[in-house]
């Protein structure tokens, strides 16, 4: 065995203590914890803190081009690299739309001239252009340039027939398509679900299965075309009963969740707070426990953030006006660590959610900690508490309905491929 060059000294994984022994920016092995010296190796104390590989999130948006006031690529990749992500793949509703190669590499040149020690920025190419759903992209162009996927993100393709034959196109590309499943004429972005609530406070509203029926259209869609289709942000208990109904049959479907769908419940967007509007929209109490129950049985495969970055004044308005979106970069690692904390999820399933199903699914770097994978890797305090407000946030976008919470985790420090970028 070479030497390492680093070693995190008496860390935690898996509820044992281990030494992580780093070389040429790959894992060269975890071994239990020791005193051993290693000549000319940078030694780091961990001091009993956790050990994490570094994160994927397979949903966010960067908004440049076009909406840097609301964020861009350097400040949402420095919050990534803060709230514990080593990847990133950004969304395509940008402006121009990232529908061409020249978007495209201009996002990745941006990310690699203001963030050269990353977190990796991924993009996410338009399915059609302009987002219009009217005329597919030139997916071969888009995949060369750097797109990992193809999504028309909050614009779902009404035409079922370009659809699919947009499907069929990004599948010669070897990128799955995701898809943000609404319905396109069933309450579209009403940001509040339709039931009691929505009712007895007078607000347009979404039902559930203004989702659950385009989940139930890509489903038959994968399985008829035998293509792998990415769900979206999944948010109510009828789309989890479809999702395993299709893994049942063995459909290539994969789905996300976010923090917020597994958190909180109508009754905040019903106390008319635009930090709680989202779209889908949060959903009831029910939904929440189904989300729950099918991201640890892995009916959901993975985790994600949306994150929905918004400037002050887009959001400082009545419910009904505000744009739907929540901020999530910098909350998303303490939240879902929540659930680990309170036995709702284990730990296993925290890790395949953020790490080892989105980079399988999409393909992209993966540390599991074995000898060469990737040494992307951060040190994770669980018993550090801090305040959700303004100042302690790196991203642009201060619009999250957990603002003012005192949240309990935060990542210590941050390294990809071995050096340390937080």
């Amino acid at each position: 065995m070479s030497n390492p060059e680093l070693v995190i000294r008496k860390a935690v994984w898996k509820g044992e203590e281990v030494d992580l022994l780093v070389s040429g920016g790959r894992v060269l092995e975890v071994t239990p914890s020791s005193d051993t010296m290693y000549e000319g190796a940078e030694v780091v104390a961990a001091k009993g803190m956790l050990l994490m590989p570094g994160l994927t999130d397979v949903h966010t948006h960067l908004r440049e081009p076009g909406f840097e006031y609301k964020e861009d690529i350097e400040s949402g990749l420095r919050a990534a690299a803060y709230g514990g992500f080593s990847n990133i793949m950004c969304m395509a509703n940008t402006s121009p739309v990232n529908d061409n190669e020249v978007v495209t590499a201009r996002m990745v040149e941006k990310a690699a001239k203001v963030r050269p020690q990353g977190p990796r920025l991924f993009p996410v190419g338009a399915l059609t252009k302009e987002l219009k759903g009217e005329e597919i992209t030139a997916m071969h162009e888009l995949a060369g340039a750097g797109c990992v996927a193809f999504s028309n993100d909050g614009l779902p393709v009404a035409s079922t027939e370009l659809f699919r034959r947009a499907v069929e196109y990004a599948s010669d590309t070897g990128r799955p398509v995701i898809d943000h499943c609404e319905d396109p004429y069933l309450g579209v972005g009403a940001g509040m679900n339709e039931g009691p609530t929505s009712s007895r406070k007078g607000l347009s509203a979404q039902p559930d299965i203004a989702e659950a029926s385009q989940v139930a259209r890509d489903i038959l869609m994968s399985e008829y075309l035998d293509t792998p289709i990415h769900l979206a942000h999944i948010s109510c208990s009828k789309s989890v009963d479809l999702i395993r109904w299709a893994k049942d049959r063995g459909v290539k479907v994969t789905a996300e969740t976010c923090p917020h769908y597994l958190l909180l419940t109508e009754e905040r967007a019903g106390e008319y707070d635009p930090a709680a509007k989202v779209n889908p929209p949060l959903r009831r109490m029910e939904d929440v426990h189904a989300v729950v129950e099918a991201l640890s049985d892995g009916t959901i495969d993975m985790l994600a953030t949306d994150h929905a970055p918004h400037a002050g004044y887009e959001k400082e308005v009545e419910f009904m006006l505000a744009p739907c979106g929540i901020s999530g970069l910098d909350t998303a690692l303490s939240l879902t660590w929540s659930l680990v904390s309170s036995g709702e999820l284990d730990f296993e399933a925290f890790i395949r959610a953020w790490t080892v199903n989105p980079c399988r699914t999409f393909g992209l770097p993966l540390n599991t900690f074995s000898k060469g994978d990737p040494a992307d890797f951060f040190l994770f305090d669980p018993s550090q508490e801090w305040v959700v407000e303004p100042g302690s946030m790196h991203s642009k976008g201060k619009n999250t309905p957990f603002a003012g919470e005192t949240l309990k985790g935060r990542v210590a420090s941050h390294f990809l491929e071995g050096k340390k970028i937080v």
